[in-house]
């Protein structure tokens, strides 16, 4: 496994606090390389520009890529072109989405 996989297979734990599902399954990370000398580089984006959690979520990304061993720096990025549209999700996302609301 690439360390550019070890660092997607990390962010995989990173849930988005106000929809419960990991960032990667929602499609929020669009791009993740990590140099020779370690810094991993994270293109993403959030739900909306406004999210009250940005903050928190950067943190965590940076926290979760942090800890993959060859991983010595990190530098997140937020963007938001592409526009993150529901489309971008995943199926797994769509599932637990579907699978909370029917709980609730």
């Amino acid at each position: 496994m690439s360390l550019e996989d070890r660092v997607v297979t990390a962010l995989e734990e990173v849930i988005d606090p106000e929809i419960g599902v990991n960032i990667v399954d929602l499609g929020l990370v669009y791009d993740v390389s990590v140099s020779e000398a370690g810094k991993a580089s994270i293109r993403m984006t959030l739900t909306i520009p406004e999210c009250p959690l940005a903050d928190t979520i950067v943190s965590d990304v940076e926290k979760a890529a942090g800890q993959v061993p060859g991983v010595n720096e990190v530098d997140v990025k937020l963007v938001w072109e592409p526009k993150w549209t529901p489309a971008k999700m995943n199926d797994q996302a769509r599932e637990e989405i579907r699978a909370r609301q029917t709980l609730s």
